[in-house]
């Protein structure tokens, strides 16, 4: 039996992703599963690893790309005994998630119930994932604190929009003008980053005040700038490392070096703390809590506390062209891939 996967060729733009059959199935080995793969999530990250900029991966081309998945148990190898074929299961794998099949360790995998739509299920993954950590484990949040989101109306930015709202959390977030709707409908009141002045809108909306967190995946100037709309006693987390120059091109920010010099050595005594998040890397060293969150997370979902925004349902042919969409910052939401259906 044959099945589609997309490759990375070569590090580069969008055009290096390419769509390739396979002639059999890959085989589970011992204490391995083989997955039938339903929603494959796209993002940033994915669009980073593509250009070969991200520092975690050391894949070269050509590789599956796809930072993370959810899929039913198709097949289970030797001496494999936690899952059985039909069992739903995610993974937040880094690369391999855009492909219609994988094999994978059954340790590495998350369980996931019954009854999910496929593509929420997989932005429960690297999306809400990522926006509940930050805002429950890194640095929990008391109700009615005040938060500052960047990129708000983005895959992960949105997501915490959701959370935020949930757990009584006002907030603050940066989008463009055709994402405010998304904002406002999330309890997240939007400041034009393009037309307005972030750090005079913080300023006015807390009344001088600032507030008590800011979430930053721009990177690069975006930091400074953040790390003024902060209180006294207030934390910037950084989750991303990239800025845009001024003619709207991508640049890999060679700052991610500094920021983490910056928040373990700060000439100036002010209250304020500065840290940087990476799902992948708290999630090896707490694997146990990160388990904990995805199942939360999938209750929430199969309960209909959240509803994430998925902006599109696209086939695998389709992944160079979703992943232009998101240099582009096109997408309000998450665009899922849908390499088979249920």
């Amino acid at each position: 039996m044959t099945y589609q996967k997309v490759i990375v060729s070569k590090f580069g733009g969008p055009e290096v992703l390419q769509l390739v059959e396979e002639q059999e199935l890959p085989e589970p080995k011992a204490k391995e599963i083989r997955v039938k793969v339903l929603a494959a999530g796209t993002g940033f990250t994915d669009t980073i690893i593509r250009e070969g900029q991200y520092v975690d991966n050391k894949e070269k081309p050509p590789f599956v790309i796809g930072y993370d998945w959810f899929g039913m148990v198709d097949k289970v190898g030797d001496d494999a005994s936690e899952y059985q074929v039909g069992d739903f299961v995610a993974d937040l794998s880094m690369i391999g998630g855009y492909t219609q099949y994988l094999t994978v360790p059954e340790e590495q995998v998350i369980p996931a119930p019954q009854g999910l739509d496929p593509a929420e299920a997989v932005a429960m993954i690297l999306s809400y994932g990522t926006a509940y950590q930050m805002l429950k484990r890194v640095c929990p949040i008391p109700e009615g604190s005040t938060c500052l989101i960047h990129a708000a109306g983005g895959a992960v930015g949105s997501a915490m929009c959701e959370l935020g709202s949930l757990l009584n959390i006002n907030m603050i977030g940066t989008a463009s003008k055709s994402k405010h709707d998304l904002l406002n409908k999330l309890n997240c009141q939007a400041i034009d980053y393009k037309n307005e002045d972030f750090v005079l809108k913080v300023s006015e909306i807390t009344h001088g005040k600032g507030v008590d967190v800011v979430f930053d995946t721009i990177g690069g100037k975006s930091w400074s700038r953040s790390y003024r709309c902060l209180k006294k006693g207030g934390t910037l987390i950084g989750f991303g490392a990239y800025q845009l120059t001024s003619g709207e091109e991508k640049l890999p920010s060679l700052l991610l070096g500094f920021f983490k010099l910056l928040v373990g050595w700060k000439l100036i005594p002010d209250g304020k703390k500065s840290c940087f998040f990476n799902i992948q890397k708290r999630r090896e060293t707490h694997p146990t809590e990160f388990n904990e969150d995805m199942a939360q997370l999938f209750s929430w979902l199969k309960s209909g506390t959240l509803k994430p925004t998925i902006a599109d349902r696209r086939p695998l042919v389709d992944a160079a062209e979703v992943h232009g969409q998101i240099d582009r910052a096109e997408i309000v939401g998450k665009t899922v891939l849908i390499p088979n259906e249920l």
